[in-house]
């Protein structure tokens, strides 16, 4: 079931969900890369942290929301496009693509249930001895999840979300066994945030921007209300805010950089 993403309500917490992207870059040591490539670029605020380090790359943000990259065109210096990620990790037996000497791929993977199969093929995408990069989250048995999947499979709710995209991700050593059979070095680890919140509501706020967005986008009118009512009631169970009205989330997050063999074609 296909639905749409809002750069707006995603850029609610801007600063909260570029953290790891910016944890992720740190450990890339490439120094001169020509060829940059952000996979899941989203509303392009971070793909421009990546021509700013490396300016001399030609840096290209791909997304397959079109209203993600509507926004992201607001940003001069970087090339656009709308394509999906599972397109571009196919065998390009003309070699029409130039290959990365850094691919970036940040909190996108998730969205893509076989992605661990893709793999592979991501890495045929990268210049031998270059890099590949992601972060996914690792959150999903954390109520922020867990209370809309529960709700989600109840009645009148379950017909008509059934079928809606809910994101999914391994740990870090899967990743890392996977890319280290493909004969790359691998950093792999995980880091546990801890977002302070505040507002109304303001986990619900973050997850409707996020993993519950197919969900709700899949409900009828007539019933999106009542799902948002009761789910934002268990969220303000799971995560109780304080006396000063902060809310503490706790968000895991996977990280894994490989580095592909110099000289080595991955099959």
């Amino acid at each position: 079931m296909s639905h749409t993403w809002d750069p707006d309500r995603y850029l609610a917490y801007a600063d909260e969900r570029g953290r790891p992207f910016v944890d992720l870059l740190a450990r890339v040591p490439a120094e001169r890369p020509r060829v940059v490539v952000d996979l899941g670029c989203g509303p392009g605020n971070l793909t421009s942290l990546l021509a700013e380090r490396w300016r001399g790359a030609q840096v290209t943000g791909i997304d397959s929301s079109p209203e993600m990259i509507a926004t992201a065109r607001e940003i001069e210096g970087i090339a656009w496009e709308v394509g999906d990620l599972r397109d571009w990790a196919a065998p390009d037996p003309l070699a029409l693509r130039a290959p990365a000497d850094v691919l970036v791929s940040n909190a996108t993977l998730q969205w893509v249930p076989e992605h661990l199969d893709l793999l592979p093929g991501l890495l045929d995408r990268v210049a031998p001895g270059g890099w590949l990069a992601f972060q996914v989250p690792g959150n999903f048995d954390e109520p922020s999840h867990t209370a809309r999947t529960d709700l989600a499979a109840q009645e009148p709710y379950a017909a008509h979300v059934r079928d809606a995209r809910v994101p999914v991700s391994h740990d870090p050593a899967t990743y890392a066994r996977v890319l280290l059979d493909l004969g790359c070095e691998v950093d792999a680890w995980e880091t546990t945030y801890l977002h302070v919140l505040t507002g109304e509501d303001p986990v619900f706020e973050w997850v409707s921007g996020t993993g519950a967005r197919p969900t709700l986008q899949a409900l009828p009118d007539d019933l999106r209300p009542l799902f948002e009512d009761e789910f934002k009631a268990l969220l303000r169970e799971a995560y109780p805010a304080d006396a000063a009205g902060r809310v503490v989330l706790p968000f895991r997050r996977i990280f894994v950089v490989a580095r592909k063999p110099h000289g080595v074609l991955v099959p």
